[in-house]
């Protein structure tokens, strides 16, 4: 018997549980499926946006792999300090997969970035998400104007969530506290800002256009700051998603043009609006210890090579709220190498590598071992690709013949693992609790109420 342990339980640890059991070659195989939170499926339950239905319903498909009889959660398992190290999960597994994602955001390194009320994107992103983590974070929304800095997917979703009307996202599993957060907002504008141009951006076309369909809420671009771009005038040489976003940006340039004079006439009366703006670097976020009122940025132009440069004039731009958004990075995970440059594991085909030499029994997949690169789908062939690592090196692995239960080794090193069942009295608290509310199913928000759902379904059995 092959005892796997993987650590995480988002897409690219479920895609390699997936990848471990549906092989012929080592067919007596088990795969534990470790993860911090009492709850699975990761970045898909705490990290895509609760209006997009459709995304989330992924976690459809990772739970048909995560109730695979090969295959069991747990959950509520700290891998890490100050839980469980290497050798130890190496003496319980016979190899173990690291699929922890990257877990911090990557600085601005401005002055005035951590002033009050100017925040990683994430943190928002966990508030509206009810990771549990963020229970006591809280988002009072009483900015008129917020700035978000980035033109990623997370930049488009927070920005979005922002100018949906709160009766739009009842409907869906948002916590009650930031529901009510959103119905009282103020916000009116909110500036989504990138340091490049527009051919740069990281959305994807899908989430661009689904900002021009927000009800009440206008969408405005400044055709000036868009011609600066040389691959805007001409995008036939782009990438598809490029191309499809140029076309977007350009309808709204249209009509902005088309509109009486201004950059923003014709907004007044319209609901919220959203800005957004290009070739603006951040310099500084202005405020003191009351909050943060603005963000200063010097604008950038082309600078021949695929980047741009400083041109020495700034722009202000007013945000009583700031939500940073330009990037991820991976963690040092103990015990691990770690490259603080790619913010990875150093690894080959998944395999780690510590001075060159592989790691008996230590792999690694998604985010940590290539990167914040990607969309879901990515993980598939990065998970198969150490899958088919592990699994040419099982005959090695398995001469070391570990008798003990996992489950019983992991209460006995001081965890108090979350498994299945639980997680399945957890889904129906939430959905017990959306009832009681007048809504369909609604996320726990806090470690307490995630646990005590958990644990009673321990005492019915």
């Amino acid at each position: 018997m092959l005892r796997v342990a993987v650590i995480g339980s988002g897409p690219s640890g479920v895609y390699t549980a997936q990848s471990l059991i549906g092989q012929q070659t080592v067919p007596d195989i088990e795969v534990y499926v470790l993860d911090r939170l009492p709850c699975p499926y990761g970045l898909v339950r705490y990290g895509v946006a609760p209006d997009h239905e459709k995304i989330k319903s992924l976690q459809n498909n990772l739970r048909t792999v995560l109730e695979h009889p090969k295959v069991r959660f747990l959950g509520n398992v700290e891998v890490g300090a100050p839980g469980l190290g290497v050798e130890e999960l190496r003496e319980i597994f016979d190899a173990v997969v690291f699929c922890v994602g990257a877990a911090t955001d990557r600085h601005l390194g401005i002055p005035g970035e951590d002033l009050p009320g100017s925040h990683p994107a994430t943190e928002f992103v966990a508030w509206y998400s009810a990771h549990p983590d963020a229970a006591t974070v809280r988002f009072t929304l009483a900015a008129r104007s917020a700035v978000v800095i980035g033109v990623g997917n997370v930049a488009v979703d927070v920005a979005r969530m922002l100018s949906r009307g709160a009766d739009e996202l009842a409907a869906t599993d948002m916590p009650q506290g930031p529901l009510g957060a959103l119905a009282d907002s103020r916000v009116e504008d909110v500036w989504m800002v990138g340091r490049r141009g527009p051919s740069q951006a990281k959305f994807t076309t899908k989430e661009l256009r689904e900002l021009g369909s927000l009800p009440g809420t206008e969408v405005l671009v400044r055709p000036e700051e868009l011609a600066l771009d040389p691959a805007y005038r001409d995008p036939g040489g782009l990438p598809a998603v490029g191309r499809r976003n140029v076309e977007v940006l350009r309808g709204w340039a249209e009509r902005v043009a088309a509109a009486p004079a201004g950059p923003d006439a014709g907004a007044e009366g319209r609901g919220r609006r959203i800005h957004l703006r290009f070739f603006l670097r951040p310099a500084e976020v202005l405020g003191d210890a009351t909050g943060v009122r603005a963000v200063r940025f010097e604008r950038t132009a082309p600078d021949g090579r695929g980047g741009v440069t400083g041109t020495g004039e700034f722009e202000d731009i007013e945000g009583q709220l700031v939500l940073r958004s330009v990037g991820y990075r991976g963690t040092p995970q103990p015990g691990l190498p770690f490259d603080e440059t790619t913010g990875t594991v150093p690894h080959l085909a998944g395999r780690v590598l510590r001075d060159g030499t592989p790691l008996p029994g230590v792999y690694v997949a998604g985010w940590i071992k290539r990167g914040p690169t990607g969309v879901i789908g990515t993980n598939r062939p990065c998970a198969k690709e150490t899958a088919l690592s592990l699994l040419a090196d099982a005959p090695v692995l398995a001469e070391r013949g570990s008798a003990e239960d996992p489950l019983a080794a992991l209460i006995r090193a001081g965890q108090r693992p979350v498994p299945w069942p639980g997680w399945l009295a957890i889904e129906a608290a939430e959905a017990e609790w959306g009832r009681g509310l007048g809504r369909g199913t609604v996320k726990l928000p806090d470690w307490a109420g995630l646990l005590e759902a958990a644990h009673a379904a321990e005492m019915t059995r």
